[in-house]
């Protein structure tokens, strides 16, 4: 069966509403008339165009947007009863939730992996959020089972949702197939949105006298996740990745915590935190924390961090020359790479098109931990 959100069933879509379309145009004359017949064959004919058109647009849509990531969602059958999940008290991650992988492997997670729900609560910043974790299929293969992971932070933009980083972004596959094609260590995903607090967009800042979200994801987060994941502990065996918001979040966290995160991709990130009626006051007026967080001004200011940076832009996009600043000013033992596209826009399509690529730009800066 075609997939939903699949670029076939879109193709195969706009093809038949061009063709209703064309074949209204070319019967019209014959509904001439106010017979009942004409009447209908006029009335038909506008209805099937219209219907065709919207269910084309619908899928373009849908696949973009990942409103439904398959038929059983759309239709609602997408399975029956929850399954209640008990939980420790206070525990840092809550596994909320499974869902099974499917590849052209099948389902079984020994080849394909598998993806939890997770609830994580932060213990030093007092912040919590929802996510999702792939596991490798290595994580559960008799040979690892000894063996820890290093993992990678997946950052969406703002106000995007985790769920898209899988649907969408295609994330989990990506990742499979890397670390088929040997190009990726079996890496642990953590898939997150940026923001905690509601719907402000905190551009990953521990906000003065407000929520701490740095202090979440570049401490909080490794430690709450190493409780319940065998995920390694040194630095160089994590990494972040976020599009967007979580590309300018990826970076600061490389550049300001590189003990917690050694290597950082962003792809379409900015380097300046925005002002606007999204983030309020990130800063409460301190003109020094807000230079901190301009990531440009650090390369050019602050001694160099020992981090990989990879930086993805396109000829016409908007970071294109600030992307070109941030090459002149880094410096070692800082390392900086790029991935510039001839064309590409500020959406999901320029992204997943550099995702391939930086996962496997990942897979030269990600260390598997060694064995007990």
């Amino acid at each position: 069966m075609l997939r939903l959100t699949g670029l076939p069933l879109q193709i195969i879509a706009s093809l038949l509403a061009i063709g209703v379309f064309a074949a209204t145009m070319w019967l019209w004359p014959r509904f001439g008339g106010r017979s009942w017949q004409a009447w209908l064959g006029r009335i038909g004919a506008f209805l099937a165009t219209q219907i065709s058109v919207l269910v084309a647009m619908g899928l373009i849509a849908n696949g973009y947007f990942g409103f439904y990531s398959s038929w059983t969602d759309l239709l609602g059958t997408n399975g029956g009863p929850g399954t209640v999940v008990d939980h420790q008290p206070n525990a840092a991650v809550a596994i909320t939730g499974e869902q099974k992988f499917y590849a052209q492997q099948g389902s079984n997670p020994e080849r394909v992996g598998l993806i939890h729900e997770v609830s994580v609560k932060g213990a030093g910043s007092g912040l919590s959020t929802d996510g999702f974790v792939y596991l490798p299929p290595q994580y559960f293969q008799p040979e690892f089972a000894q063996r820890k992971f290093p993992m990678a932070l997946v950052l969406a933009g703002y106000p995007g949702t985790p769920e898209k980083l899988i649907s969408l972004m295609q994330y989990p596959a990506s990742a499979l197939e890397a670390i088929d094609q040997k190009k990726l260590p079996p890496t642990i995903l953590v898939m997150m949105r940026p923001t905690l607090v509601n719907n402000r967009d905190t551009e990953c800042v521990d906000v003065p006298n407000g929520p701490q979200v740095e202090t979440f994801f570049t401490s909080d987060l490794p430690k709450a996740l190493g409780t319940a994941y065998r995920i390694g502990t040194d630095p160089t065996n994590r990494a972040v990745i976020g599009n967007s918001t979580g590309g300018y979040c990826a970076l600061k966290f490389a550049l300001r915590k590189p003990d917690a995160y050694r290597a950082a991709v962003s792809l379409s990130g900015y380097y300046t935190a925005p002002i606007d009626e999204t983030t309020g006051d990130l800063f409460g007026g301190n003109g020094q924390l807000k230079q901190e967080n301009d990531l440009l001004w650090r390369l050019r200011n602050q001694p160099a961090a020992p981090v990989s940076l990879l930086l993805a832009t396109a000829h016409d996009e908007n970071n294109y020359d600030a992307t070109q600043d941030m090459v002149k000013a880094f410096k070692a033992p800082t390392k900086l790479s790029t991935i510039t596209l001839d064309t590409g826009g500020h959406n999901f399509h320029t992204w997943t098109r550099e995702i391939p690529p930086a996962l496997e730009w990942l897979g030269k800066h990600l260390t598997m931990p060694q064995a007990a």
